[in-house]
């Protein structure tokens, strides 16, 4: 069996904990770079898709048959 002795566990222990600083450092970089490919690749897809005149506007329509007009009560 392989034992390690102090030093090589004060080594270990020295290099976990820099390599946890690490990423520490450097994720919300890599998020940020993430979002922004994200947000470009929709800027991309949104400006591909061409550009349509907006629909006629709806012809004022009729109340439903049946249906009276609601009126509120009148304070006396």
């Amino acid at each position: 069996m392989v034992s390690m002795n102090t030093t090589q566990t004060e080594a270990l222990i020295s290099l976990v904990a820099v390599l946890g600083l690490f990423v520490l450092m450097v994720a919300p970089a890599v998020i940020g770079i993430l979002r922004d490919r994200r947000i470009e690749r929709q800027i991309r897809r949104a400006r591909a898709v061409p550009v349509t005149e907006p629909p006629d506007p709806p012809a004022v329509s009729r109340p439903a048959h049946g249906t009276a007009p609601r009126h509120s009560a009148r304070a006396a």
